[in-house]
């Protein structure tokens, strides 16, 4: 078990995905179109750029410790909330680094110039796989 913790330590998203229903696969209703998802993702991609500097290869998920606490500062709420999801779910500091770069990118897809904790939260809420190993 301690050799998968430290496996699933260096994934930054671990998402569980359930069966979808037949219902829901042969409703009418549309989902997000693959082109609106991709100028989401376009203009994400853009606000990274802007904030290295311009260098294509410089994105979030490279973010050094430095860079983290510049781009990801969290106000009071968020860092009460990462605490306590630190200490909940026995996370490591690699797992800390991985969390803020991930709510860095919900907030750039969302549009939002700071880490909020909504992008906090959804950031945590990636990381089922811990919260299983942590409480079983």
């Amino acid at each position: 078990m301690c050799r998968l913790v430290h496996v699933l330590d260096r994934i930054d998203l671990h998402v569980e995905v359930p069966a979808v229903p037949f219902a829901e696969l042969t409703a009418k209703a549309d989902g997000t179109p693959s082109a609106g998802m991709r100028e989401q993702v376009l203009a994400a991609r853009d606000r990274q750029r802007a904030r290295f500097g311009g260098d294509g290869s410089a994105v979030n998920g490279r973010m050094t410790g430095r860079l983290i606490r510049k781009h990801c500062a969290l106000d009071a709420d968020g860092e009460a909330m990462l605490k306590a999801a630190m200490d909940d779910l026995g996370l490591s500091a690699r797992a800390h680094d991985r969390i803020l770069r991930v709510a860095r990118t919900v907030a750039d897809l969302a549009g939002s110039a700071a880490v909020t904790p909504d992008h906090l939260a959804e950031a945590i809420g990636y990381r089922t796989l811990d919260r299983k190993l942590w409480a079983g």
